[in-house]
């Protein structure tokens, strides 16, 4: 971890900083309540170790201030005078722990291991957290299609190996859910489930992302940092996207499936990786091979377990099932007493091509939830889009937003490019601007 340690006595901190840095944690010092909040603005830290004597200050008129600072920040006090009262008081103001005077360093290990516990406990909740408000339990993986219950059926098989597994299918078909259902019925459902978008970023801030980076690396590097091979060290790896992985990067992603070995960014040390990993991408990965764009021994390499999700218009039997279960899910979240779609309304669905998938579905189903006026959802809920066929493009100088002019132009360079980054250089954008707008507009 990061450890802003805090003393007015030069000797102690130069003990200190030996012993957390043995530990294997990064030391900033400061001297003074100045000194301290200048270090806290000027480089993150995870942990204060706070002394209660600063000079003819208190550490405990200081410790609101760090905290307000830096409210995440776990603050352990240490004091030569210790007292049950002083002990009370500083935990009161939110301090994380309490030391006295003279500790051990294992008792320093201990309560720094704590913090860190606390830590990843908290980031953990977090991730739930996000998980909770994007999912709809059990819903895209629901099925009457035997093709579908096929695909199921080998992914539960699979989900107690460590075998990677690489999703195929359109976007919006559910891959993503597919990816967690696996982690979960998985031995290492316990430990993090972590994803990386591999169109979002450039290959530099990719490559940093997903290894991790030493401080200097690179521009804005200003301090040393795990990527996300680290955090999700005994769990499962979720590549999203897979196929826009830059062409640079694509080897040392193959060295990591071979051996488990990486370095960060600006680091010659090799490190290991314990996870396990699932792949999704929505392209031809067999004509980027063929052309050039995607390595060979990549792709067999990723292509261990092969699940193919098809599009939700080709899973007539559950359009209507998964729309009455998405009605209900949200009907409940939003509070509202709907129960079901008219005649008209269920045609409409029906009659749809549903070019966004699952994605689509849930989104026309949230807000119908939300406009519906009766028990029933009507066609007059549903987007515009949905049912009556395509609308035209719009045209320059014409009656469109600009909003619509740009997903339009979006759409067409991307059917006409062979690759991402080439639709984002027609386009003259970077290719994680292109990854924003594509989420912005559901391309």
């Amino acid at each position: 971890m990061d450890v802003l340690l805090i003393d007015d006595e030069a000797s102690l901190r130069r003990t200190l900083r030996t012993t957390l840095e043995a530990m294997g944690h990064a030391v900033v010092e400061a001297g003074t309540r100045e000194a301290a909040l200048q270090q806290l603005h000027r480089r993150p830290a995870d942990v204060a170790l706070l002394d209660l004597r600063l000079g003819a200050g208190s550490g405990l008129d200081l410790l609101p201030e760090l905290l307000q600072a830096a409210p995440e920040l776990a603050v352990v006090v240490m004091t030569a005078y210790a007292a049950i009262d002083t002990a009370v008081e500083a935990m009161r103001r939110g301090a994380a722990d309490y030391l006295p005077k003279p500790f051990t360093p294992d008792q320093l290990r201990v309560a720094l291991n704590r913090c860190e516990t606390v830590r990843r406990l908290q980031a953990r909740v977090s991730d739930l957290q996000d998980e909770l408000r994007a999912a709809v339990p059990g819903g895209d993986l629901f099925t009457r299609e035997p093709a579908v219950q096929r695909v199921l059926d080998v992914a539960a098989r699979v989900a107690g190996t460590d075998a990677t597994v690489l999703l195929r299918g359109e976007s919006g078909t559910g891959k993503g859910v597919l990816a967690r259902a696996i982690h979960r019925q998985s031995g290492r459902a316990v430990r993090p489930f972590v994803t990386v978008s591999c169109p979002s970023l450039s290959a530099e801030l990719l490559e940093s992302d997903l290894f991790g980076h030493v401080k200097g690396a690179f521009t804005g590097a200003v301090r040393d940092a795990d990527g996300k091979v680290a955090a999700a060290a005994g769990g499962t790896l979720f590549l999203d996207e897979i196929g826009d992985l830059p062409p640079a990067l694509q080897p040392k992603l193959l060295r990591f499936l071979q051996d488990r070995e990486y370095e960060r960014v600006g680091e010659t040390m090799t490190r290991t990786g314990d996870v396990r990993i699932v792949a999704a991408t929505n392209r031809d990965l067999e004509a980027d091979v063929a052309a050039g764009r995607f390595r060979e021994d990549l792709f067999y390499r990723l292509n261990v377990i092969e699940l193919r999700l098809p599009p939700l218009r080709d899973r007539p039997a559950d359009l209507l099932p998964l729309a009455r279960h998405l009605l209900g899910f949200f009907a409940a979240q939003t509070g509202r007493r709907v129960i079901g779609f008219t005649p008209e309304a269920t045609a409409t669905l029906q009659a749809h091509r549903w070019p966004g998938n699952v994605r689509e579905l849930r989104n026309a189903v949230e807000r119908a939830a939300i406009l519906a006026t009766g028990p029933e959802v009507g066609t007059a809920d549903l987007p515009e889009a949905i049912g009556r066929g395509p609308a035209p493009p719009p045209g320059v100088g014409g009656r469109g937003t600009l909003d619509e002019l740009e997903a339009e132009h979006i759409r067409r360079v991307l059917a006409s490019a062979a690759s991402l980054d080439e639709a984002a250089e027609v386009l003259g954008i970077d290719p994680s601007t292109l990854y924003r707008k594509r989420k912005k507009f559901g391309l």
